[in-house]
């Protein structure tokens, strides 16, 4: 690949970080790559790294050019003005951080010094949700409802750790379906526009042992143009379903528009159809869509372009949790400004 980068820093190695790390191995063999984290370094995984820091000083001597940072959400702006102070591009897992507390400061600090900042929603890069995204603008016709659901059990969500252990669960390391399920609140931004007003109710239903909510329901009210009507998005994201679950559905004039994010489906049942219509079925590796997020980021540090997921995507996405999050304590919708700061009714 054609690129800026001979150095390349990964903060955090958990599950996450590995992943990245064994994908940037992969994609940039002629990188040097280096990893911060919080504890000894004495005791590694199997895998290619160059260096391994425990501080953020000899981290920074490390002179990387990018970094991929992937430690818990609570930590991430911390890390990030720091490394945006110095001048490197920021890929930054999802969410952007785990509350809206100096993100607009991170966002505006990369744009002032031409950084290029791209957060992890990686399902922008699912093939099947690209198609699902180009069927609804041109095969539902009037979009007339949304409903979307996505969950799976904490318990069997990582197999082999203990879930209570996990940053899912834990609320000051920015854990609760929400932030941890937040690809559904960015993805529907992206396919359905602004969104103007939320109602909701967030809570724990179910039996884990786990300091955060498990369970989210809401509405989403998307700003509509003069000649259309009001769409509304109805969500439910948890943590305590056994069937693992990501779909979306469309209700439109046409049809019905349904996508599976676990199989990689996308089916229409055509308007006085009597039966599904599969588009498209691809279930993808396991990697793919985290390969091409990483050669986007990759893309746009070297030609300075904008990443398919920006930096105030990811402050937009927080936003409406935090419009979420308000609703759910107040009993009552909560609309948001244009300049993406949360009002209440």
């Amino acid at each position: 690949m054609n690129n800026k980068i001979t150095r390349l820093l990964i903060v955090g190695l958990g599950s996450i970080g590995k992943r990245h790390l064994k994908i940037a191995n992969e994609l940039l063999p002629n990188v040097k790559i280096a990893v911060l984290r919080h504890v000894s370094c004495n005791e590694l995984p199997d895998l290619k790294i160059d260096s391994c820091f425990t501080n953020t000083e000899d981290a920074l001597n490390f002179k990387p050019e990018a970094a991929i940072i992937a430690n818990p959400a609570s930590y991430h702006i911390e890390i990030a003005m720091l490394l945006a102070n110095a001048g490197i591009h920021l890929l930054i897992e999802k969410p952007i951080a785990h509350n809206l507390h100096g993100v607009a400061e991170l966002v505006e600090l990369c744009q002032k010094r031409k950084l290029t900042l791209m957060i992890g929603y990686n399902l922008r890069f699912s093939p099947s949700l690209i198609i699902f995204k180009d069927c609804i603008n041109n095969k539902v016709g009037e979009k007339f409802s949304i409903r979307t659901e996505a969950g799976q059990n904490l318990i069997s969500w990582r197999p082999g750790s203990d879930y209570r252990n996990t940053v899912s669960a834990q609320k000051k390391l920015g854990g609760g379906v929400l932030l941890e399920l937040s690809h559904e609140i960015d993805y529907l931004q992206w396919l359905f526009g602004t969104v103007v007003w939320v109602k909701s109710h967030v809570s724990r239903q179910g039996n884990l042992e786990i300091d955060v909510e498990d369970t989210a329901n809401f509405l989403l009210g998307f700003k509509k143009n003069k000649n259309t009507k009001e769409i509304v998005a109805n969500v439910t994201l948890d943590f305590i379903r056994h069937d693992a679950t990501r779909q979306c559905l469309v209700v439109g004039e046409e049809g019905t528009l349904r996508w599976d994010g676990i199989k990689g489906d996308v089916d229409f049942f055509p308007a006085n159809g009597d039966s599904w219509e599969m588009i498209f079925s691809e279930k993808p590796e396991q990697d793919l869509t985290y390969k091409e997020e990483l050669k986007n980021f990759i893309l746009c540090v070297h030609d300075g372009n904008k990443p398919l997921v920006t930096g105030e995507d990811g402050l937009y996405a927080l936003t409406i949790i935090e419009a979420i999050n308000k609703s759910s304590d107040i009993g009552k919708v909560v609309y948001l400004e244009k300049n993406m700061k949360v009002v209440q009714t």
